[in-house]
């Protein structure tokens, strides 16, 4: 069930049973030459929606734009600050919140995301208590990484090993490619991509990673793998939203 497909009725009939939504979150910006620029927001909301399916959860509308300033050397990226995002993040699960939801599950794709992620959920819990919404507090936020899925990182290292890299990788390219098959791209990739350097900012990552990736090869990538890591990703999520929507 998705939210932005469901009328206002059938969200309150919903939430008669449920105060639980699922809200995929991804980012908009550079994969190297043949990951799609929507990748992470991509992976996020394909998954999502296959753990609303196997779970009944209702799930939102994903949010396209993260937190990835330093991408912004490539063109097609696109990036929120920190403090946006977080505001971002409080205003959604106000909204929610005035509506009756409770427990709020974001099933994230990028990894710059993370940090300030946390930080929206410690200020949305005391913005909704001291607003008045939640004043018991029974507000619950949790992030669930799909990459870091331990089923997830086991396959990618088994089929990709230290290829796989850290950003621009295999498995999420082969996981859009399996949604998205008619969008596969090809393009020379250079051999040994650099790994490891520290990030300052957009210019100085665009430096060290002059393509983009880092010590990936999504040459691997194949959309068999990418449907082998959406299975393996929908599988544990789900469970994992079941164990947070039973904890009190």
């Amino acid at each position: 069930m998705q939210l932005q497909l469901s009328t206002w009725p059938e969200v309150e009939a919903y939430l008669e049973s449920s105060k639980g939504i699922i809200i995929p979150i991804g980012s908009t910006e550079q994969h190297g030459p043949t990951g799609l620029i929507g990748t992470d927001a991509i992976c996020a909301e394909a998954i999502a929606k296959g753990v609303g399916e196997a779970t009944g959860a209702l799930v939102a509308p994903t949010i396209n734009v993260g937190m990835a300033l330093h991408h912004t050397a490539f063109p097609g990226s696109m990036s929120l600050r920190p403090s946006t995002l977080l505001l971002v993040i409080r205003d959604s699960l106000t909204a929610l919140g005035k509506a009756g939801f409770r427990r709020f599950f974001f099933i994230n794709g990028h990894g710059g995301n993370m940090a300030t992620l946390k930080a929206a959920f410690a200020e949305s819990y005391e913005h909704l208590a001291l607003s008045g919404i939640d004043p018991e507090t029974e507000t619950r936020c949790h992030l669930a990484n799909w990459f870091m899925g331990s089923g997830v990182y086991k396959l990618a290292k088994e089929l990709y090993g230290s290829e796989e890299g850290s950003h621009a990788t295999p498995s999420e390219v082969a996981l859009t490619q399996f949604v998205y098959p008619e969008a596969i791209k090809q393009a020379e990739l250079a051999p040994n991509p650099p790994r490891g350097h520290r990030i300052y900012g957009a210019a100085d990552f665009r430096r060290k990673y002059p393509d983009g990736r880092m010590g990936s090869n999504p040459a691997l990538a194949t959309p068999e793998h990418g449907e082998q890591f959406y299975k393996l990703s929908v599988a544990e999520i789900s469970e994992a939203y079941r164990g947070f929507m039973a904890k009190t």
